[in-house]
């Protein structure tokens, strides 16, 4: 005797009847809804990795969480974005834009080109960087998509999770970014604005240990606008000696210049402190340059994003009749919110 279900789970034995022996083979049957078992399979369950978790842009934190509304009766001067560009600045060179057009008719580029670059590329870029002192070939070079993606390769190919960084403060929010969401730690070595954004060497020293991979020094500055005289670089590269610490140089902006002006780019990127005990209008820098955009149209980026509260970051790149009008406005929104300290008051009223 045999009992057959859609799911059997069997069940054996042997039973007397009369004289005879008799097997008994019973199978259970238990039954499954399958519109409940397609609902099932096709129930989603994505969940997000912990690196994606980790990952936190600072300056889109902050800026993506102010409250932004311009003042209707004035135009907005965006003093935010460190893009020479938008206004005209620094148009790309006739002779770069001939050789893009001859590589896109040639057709010979249109494939996959080597993970490294293209060897007459890196050629190229070897011999604009090569000096005696520190010969360069094409094997030397590797090109990326930006400089973003240089750091992130940099930190990969240096740094184990569990391992730390040093990290510029203030500092471009990108390097935290990567490390964190690595599992790197980053340690914030102090600039000195006070010495024309210097690093503070004795800091930096004092923060290294058998876990750093490797010193981060950005040069030309993004935020501070400041550039390093020769002898200071040679007294970081004496501290990365001699404790055996690898530099990852961010050099991006070493090389741009405005036509007929012998300055660094990154010169346009000053860092304007705000003395917050004669402001109480105001909890902090973000409330600052929040209400410098409600009040006055200018937007530039609190230095909160950049590891350093109290500042706030301008560029200069803007035309210059739109930097000058800027500036009105922001000292015009200064003197309306300024409160001198009690001991200052007599002295204004005289």
């Amino acid at each position: 005797m045999e009992l057959n279900g859609a799911q059997n789970n069997g069940i054996n034995g042997n039973f007397m009847y009369g004289n005879s022996v008799h097997h008994v083979s019973v199978r259970t049957q238990v039954s499954v809804n399958p519109a409940k078992l397609k609902s099932l399979r096709q129930r989603w369950n994505v969940r997000p990795s912990e690196m994606s978790k980790k990952t936190l842009n600072p300056i889109r934190a902050i800026v993506d969480g102010m409250k932004l509304t311009p003042n209707p009766e004035k135009p907005m001067i965006a003093l935010s974005i460190g893009d020479p560009t938008v206004f005209g600045n620094m148009p790309t060179d006739d002779t770069v834009l001939q050789a893009v057009k001859e590589a896109i008719d040639s057709h010979k580029y249109n494939g996959y080109a080597p993970s490294v670059g293209y060897q007459k590329s890196r050629e190229a870029v070897a011999n604009f960087y090569s000096c005696p002192e520190a010969p360069l070939e094409d094997k030397d070079v590797i090109l990326t998509s930006g400089c973003s993606q240089a750091i992130e390769l940099a930190i990969n190919v240096l740094c184990n999770p569990g391992d730390n960084i040093l990290v510029p403060r203030p500092g471009f929010s990108l390097y935290k970014t990567l490390a964190v969401s690595m599992g790197i730690q980053v340690k914030h070595y102090n600039l000195l604005p006070e010495k024309s954004w210097e690093i503070d060497l004795q800091h930096l020293e004092s923060l290294i240990d058998d876990k750093t991979a490797c010193l981060i020094v950005n040069n030309p500055s993004n935020p501070c606008g400041s550039v390093f005289s020769r002898e200071h670089q040679h007294k970081i590269l004496s501290v990365a000696s001699r404790n055996c610490i690898p530099i990852l140089a961010d050099e991006i902006y070493g090389d741009m210049v405005f036509p007929g002006c012998d300055f660094y780019l990154m010169l346009a990127h000053p860092q304007v402190g705000i003395e917050m005990e004669h402001f109480p209008d105001f909890q902090n820098d973000v409330e600052f340059t929040e209400r410098l955009v409600t009040e006055q149209s200018v937007f530039c980026l609190p230095a909160t994003a950049f590891e350093y509260p109290n500042f706030f970051r301008i560029v200069v790149t803007v035309p210059e009749e739109m930097m000058i009008e800027a500036c009105i406005r922001i000292r015009e929104f200064c003197a309306r919110h300024y409160r001198p300290r009690s001991q200052d008051s007599h002295e204004l009223d005289q």
